[in-house]
């Protein structure tokens, strides 16, 4: 050390340790409660749909892809609008609320159209609020602690799609379909508390107001800003991302027969069994996400991460493609495709909130979700059709394929991160991985 130079006092290192704050712990809190609500409903749809209102699963498929889709797009619109630091807990509250009121007002539907726009409007709020919690999130945390706090959040969103569906299966033999439907707006509403109690701290780290800023996209100055080199590992895992509905279709058909083709198990005990393993993918999800924060701040390398959970997902979907019969092989499948997605979904987050400046970041948010959601409906899709035209298996082949580009992605394509210790001058430092 040099004689100019003075040791940090322990009360600054204590501080700079301290990110775990009731901010943090809200934005998590908020995404555990929010996808309680939300899952319960969910797991619940299929057989609302299909017992009450009579609907086939042609239409719920419908309905979840255009749902789908306006999130991406609404995340788009989000990013912008959650620019203005003083917009942006109006934002993520109402959106939150938003969520919250249309998802569980769908037990009050007598048909499949008003399911189907509750559904829009509980995903498009769901979208329009997420860039303004990453950028709440990112006011609560050092950079060299986002991983941390990126890893909370999804921690709380993949406990919450375990939540979810263990309250709808104790509640429904008790209250029903309709009502269990209505009891989703408890935790709805507990989340948009949350959020109003993590923005409130937020608001203090800013300190006084920034300037008012335009709603552009600003795609200029984000391709200036390297956003393209950021999102091109990021578009290739989503490439590869099936909606976990996939992995639970081919299970229940895995399951309901033995490796010579004859019946071992009815339908409703396979799906039933399914429904377990896909427990157990979520449990993976939300533990994966608390240490892969911990990896990307540790290392300094968020490609990394989502470079590790692009290979997980290669195991994971190996094993689908294969076709198992067995439910403990079976159970290893989603647990490396929850892993997977657990260490993914943080990486991304810090890979846009590193890789730009702080001006720009809110659009690089919007951006990322809606290349995620884009991407996301177009490899189910694709998945899908391969597998009802040729075999599961092209059909799971197409998936690990892109999950390799992802993997070889997060080797070569180069990145710059911003540095904002304190006393940095914000230039992009190299990515360590290089």
């Amino acid at each position: 050390m040099r004689p100019d130079q003075t040791e940090p006092s322990t009360d600054e290192h204590e501080r700079s340790e301290q990110w775990l704050t009731p901010g943090v712990l809200g934005v998590g809190a908020a995404s555990l409660c929010s996808d309680s609500s939300h899952e319960l409903v969910t797991s619940l749809l299929p057989t609302f749909l299909s017992s009450t209102l009579h609907a086939g699963p042609g239409l719920l498929g419908v309905i979840e892809s255009i749902s789908d889709a306006l999130t991406g797009l609404s995340k788009l619109a989000g990013g912008p609008l959650a620019a203005d630091p003083r917009r942006r807990a109006r934002l993520a509250s109402s959106g939150y609320l938003g969520t919250a009121v249309a998802t569980a007002a769908i037990g009050l539907t007598t048909a499949v159209w008003q399911v189907a726009v509750l559904r829009a409007v509980a995903w498009v709020s769901r979208g329009i609020r997420s860039p303004a919690r990453d950028l709440v999130l990112t006011s609560l945390a050092r950079s060299d602690r986002y991983g941390r706090a990126f890893g909370v959040e999804r921690f709380g969103d993949n406990a919450g799609a375990v939540v979810g569906p263990l309250l709808a299966a104790g509640l429904v033999g008790v209250l029903g379909v309709r009502h269990t439907i209505l009891l989703a707006i408890v935790p709805g509403l507990l989340a948009a508390l949350a959020i109003l109690i993590a923005a409130r701290e937020a608001r203090r780290n800013l300190g006084s107001p920034a300037a008012r800023r335009g709603l552009g996209l600003n795609l200029a100055a984000l391709r200036r800003a390297g956003v393209v080199r950021l999102l091109i590992p990021v578009a290739m895992f989503e490439l590869g991302n099936v909606a976990t509905t996939m992995l639970i279709l081919r299970a229940t058909d895995l399951l309901r027969v033995a490796g010579s083709g004859a019946p071992t198990r009815t339908l409703a005990a396979a799906t039933s069994l399914a429904v377990l393993l896909y427990a157990g993918h979520n449990v993976a999800a939300a533990l994966a996400a608390l240490l892969a924060g911990r990896v990307a701040d540790s290392t300094g390398r968020p490609r990394l991460v989502l470079g590790i959970g692009a290979a997980l997902y290669l195991v994971g979907y190996g094993v689908f493609a294969v076709g198992p019969h067995g439910w403990p092989v079976l159970l290893g499948g989603f647990l490396m495709a929850g892993a997977g997605i657990g260490f993914a979904e943080p990486a991304e987050s810090v890979l846009l909130a590193r890789g730009l400046p702080e001006e720009l970041r809110a659009h690089g948010f919007g951006l990322l979700g809606l290349v995620q959601a884009l991407a996301d409906l177009g490899s189910t899709a694709v998945v899908g059709a391969l597998w009802a035209g040729v075999s599961a298996a092209v059909g799971f082949g197409y998936a690990t394929g892109w999950m390799l580009l992802a993997v070889i992605g997060c080797l070569v394509v180069r990145t710059r991160f911003r540095s904002e210790s304190p006393g940095s001058d914000g230039a992009a430092d190299p990515d360590p991985a290089q």
